[in-house]
Order: C-alpha cells, then structure tokens, then sequence
C-alpha cells in the first residue's frame, strides 16, 4: 500500500499526523506543497472523489487574505482556480491511501485505514 501524505511542514495539523504515522511504523512519502505544488489533475481527482467543499480550508489564512471578489460565489471551478494557484489553501493533511483520500487528521480514521503496526 502506497501512502502519500500532502501539506507543508510547518502545518500543526500535519506535524501530528506525520508523529501518528511514524509511531505506528506507517512508511509515506510526504509531498510539499510549498516545494512541489499541485497538479492540475490530481486535485481533480481529490474533488471527484472527496468534493471541492471539503478540499477548500475557508479557515486558512491564505483564503482569509484573499480579496473579498475571490471569495465571492464560490464554486467547483473557482475554488479549483484558487487551489492551484494558492495550494496552502488545501485543507491539510490530504492523505491518499491506494485508491482512498483522507482529509484532515482523525486518529481513528487513520487507524482504520493505514492500521496500526
């Protein structure tokens, strides 16, 4: 099973889950989005599977500093725009898991995918 954990490393968030994923001997590669970006395609794929709604972190402060007009009327292609453009502003972590996304960090949620070791 390939793991693939994406972020930044100075996200809270995913300093906690990289902590539970080598604790429970869980090998991932981690992708920066600082240093790598995103690509096109693969965000689709997250929306496709997970929806733009859940991807989109309103509460960043990325999204927060944008100009009101950005914010304004929001849908799948807008939000994509703005994902691309600004990847911070993907909710973090985004987990794939095989063929699985997780969003965000829950133990037990992590537990009953990956498994523990």
């Amino acid at each position: 099973m390939t793991v693939t954990m994406y972020g930044i490393t100075t996200c809270d968030t995913i300093k906690k889950a990289r902590v539970w994923l080598e604790g429970h001997e869980v090998p991932y590669r981690f992708h920066d989005y600082r240093a790598e970006g995103i690509e096109a395609a693969r965000l689709n794929g997250w929306v496709g599977k997970v929806g733009w709604e859940k991807l989109l972190n309103k509460g960043s402060t990325t999204f927060r500093e944008l100009p009101e007009a950005d914010k304004q009327s929001l849908d799948e292609n807008k939000a994509k725009a703005l994902m691309l453009a600004r990847p911070t502003m993907i909710k973090r972590p985004v987990l794939e898991v095989g063929d699985s996304i997780l969003v965000g960090f829950k133990p037990d949620v992590y537990e009953q995918v990956v498994g523990a070791k």
